[in-house]
């Protein structure tokens, strides 16, 4: 019955309602398009905002510029992770160096210089606690003017400037110390004595990239290497000749603390184009040989070792030296005998200095009564005790072919494909998978120059690359305006030597262990996947510690790793007083691979009340 009496009022009512609907959304719709052309006063503010805080300098000491295309990445917080905040260690700790202290040392014994070997703490004893900088450190002069001058607060030892001071080591003046370039054997300077080993070095050709520096004092041999485009892995045990090598660091020159012992050098087989003895006190002759086949072990092919100091020029120096003449030439016969064994032909004497030159190959070799070591892996030499035997040559089908290839001369060898590389002899390795790594490296690299503006410059010029891989890293950020110690860590694959054909230097680490250099010696640490490498095998919170302990003040970190792997590493960072951002990969934020950026904070001993680090 209803229908029959109100139908008709039901049908003008509806399409009344539908054009009062199409109304409110043409009025709507006019509205957002007015506020969407910016006279909207909402807008206005909004613009406000953006312009007020578009040039905010999140890091304002360190030139950090972080790109739009880079999108900051949210912390996820988990119920298990709390900041810890680490407490300042005592001022008795500026210069600690967990692997190498002297009181842990004097427990060893000193046969074979074992003491001054690494011996590291147990877990249960380390120096879990922030290692500040002496009062009144300040910025190291940039390169190259660092190699001449450093700041006495930031080494204060002038031990070597009285022992040292008519050999020209290191002199104090005011408040720095000048470094004039001497040495023990070259009082008239570096560049002299280099000058004269390139008479027969081919020093500058570019066939000599990597030397070996053995007790290197302040490492001032290498420091003049560096401009003639050579770098030299300087080292020298933590002993009586106190900061030698924080000093070589502090001068902007490559080095570790080490010795020649009882366990093999960190270096892989056939390595470094020049190895050098400047009075290192070194018993060549003694242990069977075993120290001049540890040395030819690491040299390549075609190298050369130089040797400048006793027993050479015994005839003028036997009484200074308080020997006699038939020790003195008995200690020279055995040096050359092992030489000769070693396949090694003396290519100079003169005065102080003896150059030899290691043959190309085995083939011309004529060896009566060797001891050939019989490990199938030259390489694998960490913690391995060193034993007097020669390390065979690889083979070569004829006498003209370079024992495990040839090189190209540097700079051409830094992208060119290595030996080691081009012979199958790395696993996973091809040279296509190899070019490929160059080009993501120079990719990231160059992001990485967006982020950190100054990256490239005399400003971070100590560089480490804590999980180096193949060195890509290095080779993209190559200049003679910096340095990168390559570290290769010892449970990843053995590529540390791809890293030295390529003309770059390196060592192989273990990171649940301290570093074997003084605090405050790097300006910069990267890392590609090293958290998710160790994260199974030692704490997080111990490596960035150790990361804390040898970066300098300012100093920055680059982290490449998963998101998972760098909130838990950012948790902790927060604790260290470091600045840090989190960031997407460079090809989005879809990539679950994510980029790590940190300063450390300035602070120095006293500085007990540090502001919050700034956590974006």
């Amino acid at each position: 019955m209803a229908s029959k009496y109100h139908g008709p009022i039901n049908r003008t009512r509806r399409p009344i309602s539908i054009l009062i609907v199409i109304g409110l959304c043409c009025f709507c719709y006019l509205i957002g398009i007015w506020q969407k052309s910016g006279s909207g006063k909402g807008d206005k503010l909004a613009l406000q905002v953006t312009e007020q805080t578009a040039d905010c300098n999140v890091f304002p000491q360190t030139t950090l510029d972080f790109e739009s295309h880079h999108n900051y990445v949210e912390t996820v917080e988990t119920s298990e992770l709390t900041t810890k905040r680490f407490k300042s260690c005592e001022a008795k700790y500026t210069d600690y160096t967990p692997c190498h202290e002297q009181d842990r040392a004097m427990k060893f014994p000193r046969e074979d210089m074992i003491y001054r070997e690494r011996h590291c703490p147990p877990d249960d004893e380390k120096l879990r606690c922030l290692i500040l900088a002496p009062k009144g450190y300040t910025t190291p002069f940039p390169w190259p003017k660092s190699r001449d001058y450093a700041y006495y607060a930031n080494v204060p030892y002038k031990h070597l400037t009285v022992e040292k001071a008519v050999q020209n080591w290191v002199q104090f003046q005011g408040n720095v110390f000048k470094f004039p370039g001497g040495g023990t054997m070259f009082p008239r300077g570096a560049d002299a004595y280099i000058d004269e080993l390139a008479s027969v070095v081919p020093i500058g050709s570019g066939m000599i990239r990597t030397a070996l520096d053995t007790g290197c004092g302040v490492a001032s041999w290498g420091a003049y290497l560096l401009k003639r485009n050579i770098l030299a892995m300087s080292f020298a045990p933590k002993d009586n000749h106190e900061a030698q090598v924080q000093f070589a660091l502090e001068r902007g020159v490559p080095a570790v603390i080490g010795v020649l012992g009882s366990i093999s050098l960190p270096y892989p087989s056939r390595s470094f184009d020049m190895s050098h003895c400047s009075r290192c006190l070194i018993p060549w002759a003694s242990k069977e040989g075993m120290y001049m086949m540890e040395v030819d072990r690491v040299l390549r092919p075609g190298g050369y070792w130089i040797l400048s100091g006793p027993p050479l020029n015994w005839k003028t120096y036997h009484r200074v030296w308080n020997r006699t003449k038939e020790n003195c030439r008995a200690e020279q016969r055995r040096i050359e005998e092992y030489a000769e064994l070693l396949c090694w032909e003396k290519k100079y004497e003169k005065g102080d200095v003896a150059i030899w030159r290691k043959n190309i190959n085995g083939k011309s070799c004529r060896r009566t009564s060797a001891n050939i070591c019989q490990t199938k892996d030259a390489d694998n030499v960490w913690y391995k005790k060193m034993d007097a035997c020669i390390t065979p040559y690889p083979d070569v089908k004829n006498s003209d072919e370079v024992a495990g290839g040839e090189l190209k001369k540097f700079p051409a060898r830094l992208f060119a494909v290595p030996p080691r590389i081009a012979n199958e002899m790395v696993p996973g390795v091809t040279v296509e998978s190899y070019q490929e790594d160059n080009k993501l490296w120079k990719k990231h690299v160059t992001s990485y120059k967006r982020s950190i503006s100054l990256l490239g410059t005399t400003r971070y010029h100590n560089i480490m690359d804590m999980n180096a891989g193949l060195g890509g890293f290095a080779a993209a950020l190559d200049s003679p305006k910096l340095w990168v110690m390559n570290v290769v860590p010892t449970i990843a694959e053995n590529t540390l030597g791809v890293v030295y054909e390529r003309g770059l230097i390196g060592i192989y680490h273990d990171w649940c262990e301290g570093f074997s250099t003084y605090p405050r010696t790097y300006d910069l640490l990267h890392a590609n996947r090293l958290f998710t490498l160790f994260q199974d095998k030692c704490e997080f919170e111990d490596i960035l510690l150790e990361m804390d302990r040898v970066l300098r003040p300012e100093g920055a970190v680059i982290l490449r790793d998963g998101v998972e792997v760098l909130n838990k590493v950012r948790k902790i960072a927060a604790g260290l007083r470091w600045d840090t951002k989190l960031l997407d990969h460079e090809d989005g934020p879809l990539v679950p691979e994510k980029i790590f950026v940190a300063v450390k904070q300035y602070a120095v001993e006293g500085d007990e009340d540090q502001s919050t680090p700034n956590d974006d």
